[in-house]
């Protein structure tokens, strides 16, 4: 399903920062207009496809077909037909839309996706994308996320993908490189980290950004949650390729870890207070609880220490275990306060919370992808996208080795998750034992990279 990743050149921290910092502000207004690039009829219909049809890819479209213009859903994609009929049919008429925020009626006459547009399978991404959509949603597992990315921006899509953008560092700079080729033919590209759209979260990274709290010392990043999700024990008659499909949350080489998968929003938050990314990760995790619904060979709890080039510390912590105390979100200490990121409150000498209208984030960040998109704005996420995936993949090896992990090593680390090829019956990276259990990393004992 993947293509080889493009050969990168060796890059340490600072020219990661200078390539980003570029990839950020390079201007990209009088892009491809829609009526130019994209539509056939010759009106100024977005054409979508989605690629990955879970509970996410069927959110993202549901926010998608509620912007405004004229806007369809036009093709869709997955590995399993079922995904396709399921979601397709709740998009029609809205019925047990659990996955969306806000109630709706259904998007009956904004869907155009007869059973020839209806792809399934490995390379049914392709299709998807050369279907003639001008808008491409990728919401699979982000194992597939640099090569889906990578042949949408080959054939000229406009790209909205969700995080994480990569499981590993050679994802990563395959992201990287593709957005080289996107930036040169203006297309816009957006990132699934919602928060970035909220008023209460821009106010307050502002806020923080311009000294609130002082010279900030301390971050703290939390995903600590319940059970989020059951796997079924696997049948023997189902190939293990395909149970690991089907459950791709619970396997290291499909989400990269819920380290990295879930925590990385807060993550994010953090490295946008401080405009830059950790230098260094320490940590230290396991597998504590081994249920049969739990299959898998990733951590259920991680800490990790960052370390900024200032030596501002970020503490990051994530646990999916039932019966413990819960927290998700983002928190900043300085020298004169400290400040809940999320929820908008400031405490110390420039004491301060947000007051303003609450908003729907991901509905926020479509409403602005889209519009950007009919215009020809400039929009492109990748900088801090990658950014922050790298940074919470270092965490997890910091995690997953017990070794202190530097940026340079991490980012240009050669190692890359997934199969040798692609198929349901061929042999996945992990396969459990007699007892139907998983390896799972040991620290001290696991390398790195």
């Amino acid at each position: 399903m993947t293509k080889p990743t493009p050969a990168a050149p060796q890059i340490g921290r600072r020219a990661f920062l200078t390539t980003t910092t570029a990839l950020a502000s390079s201007s990209l207004v009088g892009g491809l207009s829609i009526a130019r690039a994209a539509h056939a009829a010759g009106d100024d219909t977005i054409k979508l496809a989605l690629i990955g049809c879970g509970d996410r890819g069927a959110g993202a479209a549901t926010q998608a077909l509620r912007t405004s213009g004229p806007i369809k859903l036009w093709a869709m994609a997955d590995l399993f037909a079922e995904q396709i009929d399921t979601k397709l049919e709740i998009l029609r008429t809205g019925e047990e839309a659990a996955y969306d925020r806000d109630s709706h009626q259904g998007f009956a006459s904004q869907i155009d996706v007869p059973p020839e547009r209806r792809f399934v399978g490995f390379e049914a991404y392709r299709q998807a994308i050369d279907s003639g959509a001008d808008v491409v949603i990728l919401a699979t597992p982000p194992h597939f996320r640099a090569s889906h990315f990578q042949y949408a921006v080959e054939r000229g899509r406009h790209v909205f993908m969700e995080k994480p953008l990569a499981v590993d560092a050679p994802g990563v700079r395959q992201i990287l490189a593709t957005n080289e080729v996107a930036r040169e033919k203006d297309l816009k590209v957006g990132v699934g980290f919602q928060f970035r759209h909220v008023p209460c979260v821009q106010q307050t990274v502002g806020r923080l950004r311009e000294g609130a709290i002082g010279t900030i010392n301390l971050l703290r990043a939390y995903w600590n949650v319940g059970l989020l999700r059951s796997t079924p024990p696997r049948s023997p008659d189902t190939p293990e390729m395909l149970y690991q499909l089907r459950n791709p949350y619970h396997f290291l080489w499909l989400n990269g870890d819920y380290f990295v998968d879930a925590l990385i929003h807060y993550i994010d938050l953090c490295c946008w207070v401080k405009d830059a990314h950790p230098v260094t990760a320490q940590g230290q995790g396991g597998k504590q609880v081994l249920l049969p619904t739990q299959s898998g060979d990733t951590f259920d709890h991680h800490f990790v220490e960052y370390t900024f080039e200032d030596e501002c510390r970020m503490y990051a912590q994530a646990r999916q275990i039932p019966a413990c105390w819960n927290l998700g979100g983002a928190h900043a200490q300085g020298a004169t306060g400290h400040a809940d990121i999320v929820q908008g409150r400031i405490a110390g000498a420039a004491r301060w919370r947000y007051d303003g209208p609450s908003v729907n984030p991901y509905q926020v960040e479509f409403d602005t992808f889209i519009a950007d998109v009919r215009r020809g704005a400039a929009h492109n996420d990748v900088a801090f996208g990658a950014q922050s995936t790298m940074t919470a993949i270092m965490g997890r090896m910091a995690s997953y080795s017990g070794q202190l992990v530097q940026w340079e090593e991490a980012f240009n680390s050669d190692l890359k998750l997934g199969p040798e090829r692609y198929a349901f019956d061929a042999p996945p990276p992990v396969t459990a034992d007699a007892q139907g259990v998983y390896p799972v990393a040991v620290p001290g004992v696991t390398p790195a990279f």
